[in-house]
């Protein structure tokens, strides 16, 4: 079967301790996995696939068995894989990259996927930041502070990282809002930024957990990814146009 499309996921948490039942959800994402294994030529994980993630030097969060394990199949079956970091799995370094094979991004990326410019980004770190919101990045990603946090026992870390990532927004109880165009800080950095990239067609964000599809131009459109909490949803781009779509088990 030929490999024919290119998907586009954000936001799935995977580890989050408001997760109902995280073995079954872990279970459907890997079912989503396996049904485009086949024609799946490429996959932009466009960030907090995980909703805490920290790699020391010889230890690793336990658990994503299951997840990992169909990253590392299709991996080796010619697929390539993208991660994209979030304000989630911020600390994601090399363990994954080696073991599994995909492709770590910090940050944006402009691709050319079938003639088409994509701008591709998580969604945290573009636009205008809140003050606030812009030094906690600045913290987390800075080396000295990452040393000093990896220097702190797991048995610690970990637990006080994961109910500090669940309670500073419980997506299962929240559905977010999208409130139109004109409230979107996604929508205003993409038209802003096309100013100076006209050859942009589609920007695809992830972070803010709503489904959107909105034409900035006749031939530009800001697609942002939804999420697998409330809409289990994703893009996918056939080489003519980018379709969201939501995956039933």
């Amino acid at each position: 079967m030929a490999r024919k499309y290119t998907y586009f996921i954000s936001d799935m948490h995977l580890g989050a301790t408001y997760l109902k039942n995280p073995l079954e959800y872990e279970k459907r994402v890997v079912d989503w996995l396996m049904s485009v294994k086949d024609e799946a030529k490429a996959i932009y994980m466009l960030g907090d696939i995980l909703d805490y993630w920290y790699e020391y030097r010889t230890v690793v969060p336990r658990g994503y068995v299951r997840f990992f394990g169909a990253l590392a199949t299709l991996a080796d079956e010619g697929v390539k894989i993208y991660w994209f970091i979030g304000n989630h799995d911020i600390w994601l370094f090399d363990y994954l990259r080696d073991e599994i094979g995909l492709t770590v991004i910090d940050g944006y990326s402009e691709v050319t996927i079938e003639g088409k410019k994509f701008f591709l980004s998580h969604g945290d770190g573009v636009g205008r930041l809140k003050p606030a919101f812009r030094m906690m990045r600045a913290i987390f990603r800075n080396k000295i502070c990452q040393k000093l946090y990896s220097a702190i026992h797991p048995r610690w870390t970990i637990p006080f990282a994961l109910n500090w990532s669940s309670h500073s927004r419980n997506f299962s109880e929240e559905t977010p809002l999208w409130n139109g165009p004109e409230n979107e800080a996604l929508i205003e950095f993409a038209k802003e930024y096309r100013t100076t990239h006209p050859d942009i067609d589609y920007f695809i964000f992830g972070h803010r957990h709503v489904l959107v599809d909105y034409n900035i131009a006749d031939d530009c459109h800001v697609v942002i990814l939804g999420d697998w909490i409330h809409h289990f949803s994703y893009a996918r781009y056939d080489g003519n146009c980018v379709k969201l779509g939501r995956f039933v088990s």
